[in-house]
């Protein structure tokens, strides 16, 4: 029997060891890993459906389909100072699965020096090597097809890959006439090709992954993967349609403890305990907005959200940090043909920020970020290394798709016209935002209103704000000029008709800068709001390396929002990999705890 079978009554009545806040990308791998120990008895909530027939998820030629639907959040950003005061869109799975469910399937990981970074602020073990076992132990790579491998540049390095976990990893099962000649451009620019990408170092150019099984075309994502083999195990219950309201806590002393979650389903009201841990994997957004939900946070916004305090920890919801993009349009040769059967294969492209601006301006930019005063020191150091003229990191991601992604740009309806673009993405942001929980007009202390996981949190991302803001801005604009040049260089050249967007009367920096300013949108990777303390503690984070959230027993975060400092990677697969990671934390704990 399907552990969805279970009702809400039955749910809440049950006695579990481990409940897990959120179905979603992490939550559901970390259920799955938990539940291989049969003595141990899982309990996930997850907000929205299970969905497991729908086709705008499996099937990877409808991306993008599902969002703005039932199945995503709908979050919205604050209007933004540094985007001219525009709101941007912020779409979060609201379905089994979570994100993975929604989100454009590519699957890579960031440089080594990314995951170090984060161990050398005193994460003890989430260094690259610490992390790469995880890494393979959530995928299934399917090797290319020898006879097409050379012609499509698939290429990959035998000892970085999984071959038998539960995510597939895959090449494209065709590309885009646009492939090849990209590809062949950046090499003619000097662009190195990365034949080993997926193993620790992401510059260059090479050809995308995506988490789809090869074997029938559809998505592979956390609820195919990780919750649908092992739905039918006893031990495993998974309840949907949850709203989680609040963790429980207790107190003991001067000790908080995690004994549940109280939650919400068909507007009736269930307590749920919990004997062992509570793990919030509600991701980014809702992990910090539940923690200050339950009175863990800045006592200031607690206060003014008349939430009772338990726990003070100011950085609860802060360092959030996000991968900003902008998106240049070209009108093509329209005999050009697109890949119709899913996720289109392309090149993608990680490089420095020396490689694509003139030693001039990234001296300018150099000395910028060599004048950091906002950051503690050792995420000052970290940072400052990346601007070193001799760092090898992908501080830029171009991707070149041969379709219009700029929602803003409507091109004349049957003109004939094709159209390209490149999508510019900024890896490691200096601007740095927070979401906290909205109070609700009538709260406030001893009125007994108080807000709820249904009222949607302030998402305020700060984009090209704050201290070192404007870094960003300087980077993005240099960048997007990167994009014409390759443009203008053959093979690519011979098929580019014009530049669309930024319009063509755009020349001089100060009239691109304001284009990137009135154009920059997200791509949709936030993390960091609930980051790992290191060496700080309490006094820099919300967790420790453990994952346990600091001044409360038995309670965990295991999601995107335990990363100190953003990567340069899209992100599943790195949850994936924290979560099989926390996983491993968490059993070996309760191992210790037996002996």
């Amino acid at each position: 029997m399907s552990s969805l079978s279970t009702s809400p009554a039955d749910f809440a009545a049950h006695s579990f060891d481990y409940l897990i806040v959120g179905g979603g990308t992490a939550g559901l791998a970390v259920a799955a890993r938990l539940s291989e120990d049969p003595s141990l008895h899982v309990g996930v909530l997850e907000a929205g459906p299970a969905a497991s027939e729908e086709e705008t998820i499996n099937e990877p030629s409808q991306i993008l389909q599902t969002l703005g639907t039932k199945y995503d959040w709908q979050f919205e950003t604050v209007p933004q100072v540094g985007l001219g005061g525009r709101s941007l869109a912020w779409p979060r799975g609201k379905v089994l699965g979570g994100t993975s469910a929604l989100n454009l399937m590519t699957w890579n990981r960031g440089n080594k020096e990314d995951y170090d970074a984060w161990e050398q602020l005193g994460n003890k073990g989430w260094g690259w090597d610490g992390l790469l076992p995880f890494f393979k132990k959530s995928e299934t790579f399917h090797p290319p097809n020898i006879a097409t491998q050379d012609i499509n540049r698939e290429y990959f390095d035998h000892q970085a890959i999984g071959t038998n976990g539960p995510v597939h990893a895959s090449y494209a099962r065709e590309y885009s006439d646009t492939h090849e000649l990209c590809y062949d451009t950046l090499l003619g620019l000097g662009i190195p090709e990365n034949r080993a990408h997926h193993a620790g170092s992401n510059v260059g150019v090479w050809t995308n992954l995506i988490s789809v099984n090869p074997e029938n075309n559809t998505r592979s994502y956390a609820s195919s993967a990780y919750f649908a083999p092992n739905s039918s195990r006893p031990n495993l219950f998974v309840l949907t349609d949850a709203l989680v309201e609040e963790i429980t806590l207790s107190k003991d002393g001067e000790e908080w403890t995690a004994t549940g979650a109280r939650f919400t389903h068909g507007g009736i009201s269930y307590a749920v305990q919990a004997s062992r841990e509570v793990i919030l994997c509600a991701g980014s957004v809702q992990s910090p907005q539940l923690l200050e939900l339950s009175g863990i946070g800045n006592p200031q916004i607690l206060s003014d959200a008349g939430i009772q305090l338990k726990v003070p920890n100011s950085n609860v919801g802060e360092n959030l940090q996000d991968h900003i993009m902008t998106i240049s349009v070209f009108e093509v040769d329209p005999s050009l043909q697109k890949a119709e059967l899913g996720a289109p294969g392309t090149p993608y492209c990680y490089l420095p920020i020396s490689a694509v601006t003139s030693q001039e301006k990234f001296k300018q930019l150099a000395s910028k970020v060599h004048a950091l005063e906002h950051y503690p020191p050792e995420k000052t150091a970290i940072l400052q290394r990346r601007f070193d003229p001799t760092a090898r990191l992908g501080q830029f991601e171009y991707i070149f798709d041969l379709e219009n992604w700029d929602s803003s740009f409507k091109p004349e309806p049957k003109s004939g016209k094709k159209y390209a673009s490149i999508l510019q993405i900024l890896q490691y942001p200096f601007s740095r935002g927070n979401i906290h929980i909205r109070k609700p007009p009538e709260s406030g202390p001893g009125n007994g209103v108080r807000p709820t996981i249904a009222g949607k949190p302030i998402i305020d991302p700060r984009y090209y704000s704050g201290p070192h803001g404007e870094i960003d801005l300087d980077i993005m604009t240099q960048c997007v000029r990167f994009s014409e040049k390759l443009c203008q260089s053959p093979p690519l050249s011979s098929l580019v008709r014009s530049r669309v967007t930024p319009p063509s009367s755009i020349d001089n920096d100060d009239d691109l800068r304001d284009w990137v300013v009135k154009n920059t949108t997200t791509d949709w990777h936030p993390v960091g709001t609930c980051a790992m303390g290191g060496h700080g503690g309490i006094h820099s984070g919300v967790v420790d390396d453990r994952l346990r959230v600091y001044g409360v027993k038995r309670l965990r975060v295991v999601d995107a929002s335990i990363m100190p400092l953003q990567i340069s990677a899209h992100l599943q697969a790195t949850v994936y990999a924290i979560a099989e990671k926390g996983a491993h934390l968490i059993r070996e704990d309760n191992l210790e705890k037996r002996l």
